[in-house]
């Protein structure tokens, strides 16, 4: 051990926190964030704070809609399974996805990532994931920061959070009191879990003492590790063909709280989202969970997306031709329910799955 004295230099390196590194990084992901840039970007990375030029959209009366989320404990997954580039993804989707529940298109998006000491190819990788998660959102990835945090994260540990803005204009903002009786719900589905739900499964399989890395039973091809890791999908794609000619008429997209407690935020109390089952198959990971948890329907519904990530309120009659240009461009979206009068004491009511 070094023996401090009065004439001992100790410097910020010294202390866990390489500047230099970090300076090196900002010139290593260059090329990646350009590849992002939209119509409203401006400047280069490093500056004090990112730069967007609202006016070169043909917007009239915006208004801006911001949205910050993080992936929660996928993050332990990831690190565990080395799937920064996925995670990064998932990290854009968490908010770009919830801009969009406004009516906004995502604009421009901003990153945190946090660590113990910098490992610049695993920052590399989900920055990467990051700028492809800005790609398919529409978002140009305009700054961000890293923080190396000696003694508060571990060595390999890394957290991120992201930031996004996306407009809308002012008469074009999606309420919840447009919803009415008679309309109808669109699904479109989830590619999985997505980033909500995974402390559970976590438990699930600490509990269970199961090798992420071998294919689960109801999966052939596979494994348990690249099933869950599968990033969220970016819905604004199908938004912009759902609202093409401003048919859309409230949006939730489905994270903590499920099936349950996410619908109602889009339509008011005296409302009744009735979720018709009949033919919805539960997909066989959900069932999955379900059964090596020991959970009920109600509790699977409430923790997890149970494959349906988005949902759309229309009008009946403007139902299937937003889901025929939905599914055109690659989703898959379908009729999953109806708005009824609330008369059940719940806003949502499962007709088809017993609880």
């Amino acid at each position: 051990m070094v023996k401090i004295t009065n004439k001992t230099e100790i410097t910020y390196k010294d202390s866990g926190v390489d500047i230099d590194e970090g300076n090196m990084l900002i010139k290593d992901i260059a090329q990646i964030t350009e590849a992002t840039s939209n119509e409203g970007s401006i400047g280069e990375l490093g500056g004090f704070g990112g730069l967007f030029d609202l006016k070169k959209y043909p917007f009239k009366d915006p208004i801006l809609v911001s949205s910050t989320d993080g992936v929660g404990t996928k993050l332990q997954l990831a690190i565990r399974t080395k799937s920064y580039f996925n995670v990064g993804i998932d990290l854009v989707a968490m908010c770009a996805n919830d801009v969009l529940a406004q009516g906004a298109r995502p604009l421009f998006f901003m990153d945190y990532y946090a660590t113990g000491k910098l490992n610049k190819s695993v920052a590399i990788e989900v920055i990467k994931g990051i700028a492809e998660g800005c790609k398919q959102s529409g978002c140009a990835l305009i700054g961000g920061e890293t923080a190396e945090m000696p003694g508060h994260y571990k060595k390999n540990d890394f957290d991120v959070a992201g930031f996004c803005v996306g407009a809308v204009e002012r008469n074009k903002i999606l309420k919840k009191n447009s919803v009415k009786k008679g309309d109808l719900v669109i699904g479109l589905s989830s590619s999985g879990v997505h980033s909500n739900g995974f402390s559970l499964v976590r438990k699930i399989i600490e509990l269970n003492s199961i090798d992420i890395f071998k294919n689960p039973k109801f999966e052939k091809k596979l494994t348990l590790a690249e099933i869950l890791m599968k990033p969220t999908i970016l819905y604004t794609n199908a938004f912009l063909a759902a609202n093409k000619n401003y048919k859309v008429k409230s949006i939730s997209h489905i994270t903590g709280g499920g099936l349950i407690d996410n619908p109602p935020r889009a339509f008011n109390e005296n409302l009744t989202l009735k979720f018709d089952m009949n033919n919805f198959k539960l997909p066989p990971l959900f069932k999955w969970l379900k059964d090596k948890a020991n959970i009920s329907l109600f509790e699977l519904t409430k923790t997890f997306n149970c494959g349906i990530g988005f949902l759309i309120f229309v009008d009946k009659n403007d139902a299937q031709e937003i889901i025929n240009d939905i599914n055109k461009i690659g989703y898959n979206a379908f009729i999953i329910g109806s708005m009824v009068e609330n008369n059940y004491e719940k806003n949502v009511v499962f007709d088809g799955w017993n609880f």
